[in-house]
């Protein structure tokens, strides 16, 4: 586990995010089309003058994927659970399918900890290390 101490509301904000994980990526597919096939002309310009968004189609939607604040935040978020997932072990790998990622209810940490033959306190540990490594992999504190 890493060194650093990370504040009460940063822990749970990465909570937050675990849980919305499914939600967020299908919100980035859903942005990301919106980006590529949605409007074909949405100018802004409503003043006169020139656009200082290109002409050309193309270029005119990498702008767009680029520009788009909310789709590099989610992205961002994403991407960092995704790097931080890919390096767990198969152990920590399934707590975070049974705790944040489950279709209907959330286990408690006590059916957590009999699913993987372990005690509860070392979920709980388990679940620390995996919010650090996220925070870590974020630059949040």
């Amino acid at each position: 586990m890493t060194a650093t101490k990370i504040k009460t509301a940063t822990f749970k904000h990465i909570e937050a995010e675990l849980y919305a994980y499914p939600d967020t990526k299908k919100e980035i597919a859903r942005l990301r089309e919106e980006i590529l096939h949605g409007k074909a002309n949405d100018d802004e310009n409503i003043g006169g003058g020139r656009s200082n968004i290109p002409g050309r189609p193309t270029e005119r939607v990498a702008t767009r994927l680029v520009m788009s604040k909310r789709l590099r935040n989610l992205e961002e978020v994403a991407e960092a659970i995704d790097r931080v997932y890919e390096r767990l072990p198969e152990g920590h790998q399934k707590l975070v399918k049974l705790r944040y990622w489950g279709k209907y209810r959330r286990p408690t940490w006590d059916d957590i900890a009999g699913k993987l033959f372990i005690s509860k306190r070392q979920a709980m540990r388990w679940r620390d290390e995996i919010v650090h490594l996220i925070a870590d992999q974020l630059g949040w504190r």
